[in-house]
């Protein structure tokens, strides 16, 4: 265990063996840094220039309960009815959107 690294940057530098099986146990000081439960968090590792690689725990993203319904009925609908899958023609979706008025550098907020 080191107080630093060569850079100066890091708080703390810790080591840990590779098997010959590609894997290594994350030392604990590492696993508190990051607050990882075993068997429960997933890892991501970011690649960066110079041969260094940043590990983060990475952040579960919130489900959305109403998206994931919604996408569990189309499937069971594409499965057992697939016969209605049609085909969008473009020329249609023009159609639709013709007079509206867009401005694609407008901010879009989270009421509209």
């Amino acid at each position: 265990m080191y107080a630093d690294d060569r850079s100066g940057t890091a708080a703390l530098t810790v080591d840990s063996k590779v098997t010959t099986r590609s894997q290594t146990t994350i030392p604990a000081p590492v696993r508190e840094a990051l607050k990882i439960q075993p068997g429960k968090d997933h890892l991501q590792y970011q690649i960066l220039p110079g041969g260094r690689v940043l590990l983060s725990r990475r952040e579960e993203t919130p489900e959305d309960d109403v998206m994931e319904a919604f996408l569990q009925f189309l499937a069971a609908d594409i499965k057992n009815a697939p016969q209605n899958i049609q085909p969008f023609d473009m020329s249609r979706g023009r159609e639709l959107i013709s007079g509206v008025d867009v401005n694609l550098d407008d901010e879009i907020r989270d009421e509209d």
